[in-house]
């Protein structure tokens, strides 16, 4: 059961371990900054540890009325009864975690690819987020940074193969970076760094929140498709 793409937040918060300053803390100050929808990401957590902080943090979440996704885990998100759970690509894979949580719960997975966003979007799973953007330091493990362009050749050509699931942009995002990408034809954006880094993170996500808001994108060009592995190999085919 797919969800309508309304009910996809346009600002995703991505929690990240800080020495000096909480999860819940973090948790408290995007809310009040007006964000609704934060991802609990612990890369090197236990499952037991996950399902600590997301029961510790749940009942502010429910208070702001937000969206509570755990990275990673489907695990600790069935038993947190959270929101949903957001999959990289050597996660469970999304088919399997639809069947453990059941059709109510949010399911988002990670891509690098056209070839990635065209696999995805076979499954039942509710939006995809597609980069790194750029380098950042929030984020181990990264795959090859696709910046703007390659972000908008992603979306384009997934739009022309009938890809409607949201697309949101992930990796480094800054509020100077918002504009550009909103052209892009993505749904929104995932953040971390862009508001823990800030003096007054409340005040951050308000910024953040109206940019996505009062932003018009301007028309999108379809930008010559990436060419899918699928794509090559019939080439092949006829050419040998």
């Amino acid at each position: 059961m797919r969800r309508n793409v309304n009910t996809i937040d346009k600002l995703h918060y991505i929690t990240h371990p800080l020495p000096d300053y909480p999860i819940a803390q973090q948790v408290e100050d995007v809310c009040r900054g007006g964000c609704s929808w934060v991802q609990l990401r612990m890369k090197e957590a236990r499952t037991e540890e996950r399902l600590a902080e997301a029961l510790r943090i749940l009942p502010r979440i429910r208070h702001y009325g937000a969206t509570l996704i755990i990275n990673d885990d489907v695990y600790a998100a069935k038993a947190a009864d959270a929101d949903g759970v957001h999959l990289g690509a050597d996660d469970m894979h999304p088919s399997e975690a639809r069947h453990l949580l059941g059709a109510g719960k949010i399911i988002g997975c990670t891509a690098n690819t056209l070839d990635d966003v065209l696999r995805l979007s076979q499954y039942d799973i509710d939006y995809i987020g597609v980069g790194p953007f750029r380098f950042t330091s929030t984020k181990e493990k990264l795959s090859p940074v696709l910046g703007g362009e390659g972000i908008h050749r992603i979306v384009a050509a997934a739009r022309i193969h009938g890809v409607r699931i949201p697309i949101i942009a992930i990796g480094g995002i800054t509020p100077e970076n918002i504009g550009g990408l909103l052209n892009t034809g993505i749904h929104g954006v995932a953040v971390s760094g862009a508001i823990h880094a800030a003096m007054d993170k409340a005040t951050a996500c308000e910024a953040i929140i109206a940019q996505l808001n009062t932003h018009h994108p301007s028309p999108i060009t379809h930008h010559p498709s990436l060419t899918t592995n699928h794509q090559k190999n019939e080439r092949h085919t006829k050419n040998s």
